[in-house]
């Protein structure tokens, strides 16, 4: 039985499934990007992308974890 993803993890299925492009694919997109502040992400994903503020926080929030290692 697979445990059920809990944080900003937890949103990823319906991110993938809303705006159809791998949660990967919103990864590498965050890293390319010349800014490096949370909410100045999740700012240009609302804006540019067309994402809602909760599925770019949730990416934001999972990829900057990962990038620091917290």
């Amino acid at each position: 039985m697979t445990a059920t993803p809990k944080g900003p993890a937890s949103y990823f299925p319906s991110i993938e499934k809303k705006y159809g492009r791998p949660i990967s694919e919103w990864k590498d997109l965050i890293r390319s990007s010349p800014l490096t502040k949370h909410m100045e992400l999740v700012t240009w994903l609302k804006t540019e992308h067309g994402l809602g503020h909760g599925h770019a926080n949730a990416l934001v929030a999972h990829t900057l974890a990962e990038d620091t290692g917290t």
